[in-house]
């Protein structure tokens, strides 16, 4: 089903965008899908895809910026979920604090980075959950996050564009 669902111009274009929005995947993994549709018959537009996945990587944010921390708040009592979301809650707080005491007023350049440099566990969901814990400015969360994303984008791309040239012997 997916196979058809990808063969097709739109579906790659939905696809790469849909991708992006997952959490731990994100960019980093709708990025090389890009890459590997650039290299199909339907005329994948890479830019277009890029923009995109750009799109759908931060479409989360404001939602994560707002809500995240709230939930975890209304959920640490709960039966099931109690230990669960108070162990989230002490883990951001413990490593925002952190984060803040070592970046200082650098926070935003942190939290660029955090978001921008394309490692496991690292990204616009998880940087966005520590910018709400330390309560960073909103319009300072959104303008990091975007710039992180246009580095990860940067990364991920150069590395795509370099193994898929030597996986399929392009030239650039």
């Amino acid at each position: 089903m997916l196979k058809i669902f990808t063969e097709s111009l739109i579906g790659q274009y939905i696809t790469v965008f849909i991708v992006s929005m997952v959490p731990l995947i994100e960019l980093r993994g709708a990025i090389p899908f890009a890459y590997g549709f650039s290299h199909t018959s339907t005329g994948f537009n890479l830019l277009l895809g890029y923009i995109l996945i750009a799109i759908g990587n931060m479409i989360p944010v404001p939602i994560i910026y707002f809500f995240a921390r709230k939930v975890l708040e209304w959920g640490k009592d709960k039966p099931v979920i109690g230990g669960f979301f108070t162990f989230c809650l002490e883990k951001g707080e413990k490593g925002g604090k952190k984060l803040q005491e070592k970046a200082g007023r650098g926070l935003f350049v942190a939290l660029l980075l955090f978001v921008g440099i394309p490692v496991p566990g690292t990204g616009a969901w998880t940087g966005t959950l520590a910018a709400s814990i330390l309560d960073m400015d909103f319009k300072n969360t959104i303008l990091a996050v975007i710039c992180g994303i246009a580095l990860a984008g940067i990364i991920v791309g150069v590395v795509c564009t370099l193994g898929f040239g030597a996986l399929f012997g392009i030239t650039v």
